[in-house]
């Protein structure tokens, strides 16, 4: 006869122990409740249509009854003509975000931080914060009011300290430098609230000790400031990494026309034409694969530097 395994004392006793620490905390799991419920809703029971990446998906018939058609989908899509002046594009607004961007919530949080008139960093925090809670659509509309050849207000300066107007919407050199402008704008000032909470878990008697040695305030920023959030930075820098093809969709559709399409295509534009417009459901979700997967194995790559280099990472 076949025994039966039966747990051993040490496992009872920590399977008891578990079972007290749930009921002990099961207020907090019920607060979580929620949250868990949104991820596995919305963001993990969706991967199952993944599937149809690698199929000739026909909603008629549905993802059982597709025909199976394996990596064809990837291949056409690294064989596209515009496959590489698209990913080419996507990386160099990436590459704007990171170089110009990144740094900026930084910036204004150590500014912020030094400012000692409590209503001026009031106000000035509010005036930053507001465009976040703008739509693109709003932010887009003023920069087209501003920017326009038509009575636009940078135009009509230009004209008046003598020089000619630049058709700044349908340029493809003014392109990145409105949508990097745009993007400043609107979340600059909500990124600082990370690195604000951050710097204020720094202990005040670091700058005191700093003060009695001479440090001035730049020094303060530098050497104590700066390091204190380091990790804060890193950790931020990583996910930041991670949407390296993920850009937002609706920015860049609301700046992208028939002019500037040559350096205005980025990959989630791409996919919208192929989804939306053409009905290529299977290709289009082969392109969101991609690009996912490319943004899983940097995460995984800028972590494992990270903690190469003493940080603590993402996980």
């Amino acid at each position: 006869m076949q025994e039966i395994a039966v747990p051993s004392a040490t496992t009872r006793k920590k399977e008891s122990r578990l079972r007290k620490r749930i009921w002990k905390n099961k207020w907090i799991y019920v607060m979580l409740l929620p949250g868990i419920l949104y991820f596995m809703i919305f963001k993990y029971l969706p991967m199952y249509g993944l599937v149809i990446s690698f199929q000739d998906y026909k909603p008629f018939k549905g993802i059982l009854g597709s025909e199976w058609v394996g990596f064809e989908h990837f291949a056409r899509l690294f064989n596209e003509p515009d496959f590489l002046n698209i990913l080419t594009n996507t990386l160099i607004l990436f590459g704007l975000n990171l170089l110009f961007y990144f740094p900026v919530p930084i910036i204004l949080a150590l500014m912020l931080n030094e400012v000692r008139n409590s209503f001026f960093k009031k106000t000035f925090q509010t005036l930053v914060y507001l465009p976040h809670f703008m739509s693109w659509v709003i932010i887009v509309s003023i920069g087209y009011v501003m920017l326009t050849m038509d009575g636009g207000i940078v135009n009509e300066l230009l004209v008046f300290f003598g020089f000619e107007k630049i058709n700044f919407l349908l340029s493809t050199e003014w392109f990145r430098s409105t949508y990097i402008i745009q993007v400043i704008w609107r979340e600059a000032g909500w990124g600082t609230i990370v690195y604000l909470a951050a710097i204020a878990s720094v202990d005040p008697q670091l700058y005191e000790a700093a003060r009695m040695d001479g440090a001035n305030r730049l020094r303060q920023i530098w050497h104590i400031t700066l390091p204190a959030i380091r990790s804060v930075i890193i950790i931020l820098l990583i996910l930041k990494i991670g949407d390296v093809l993920e850009l937002g969709f609706e920015h860049v559709y609301l700046l992208l026309n028939s002019m500037n399409r040559e350096v205005a295509e980025i990959i989630d534009t791409y996919v919208y034409t192929a989804a939306m417009k053409q009905g290529q459901f299977s290709y289009s979700t082969a392109i969101g694969f991609f690009k996912s997967f490319v943004g899983l194995i940097l995460v995984m790559i800028a972590n494992k530097l990270a903690k190469k280099m003493g940080e603590e990472g993402v996980y």
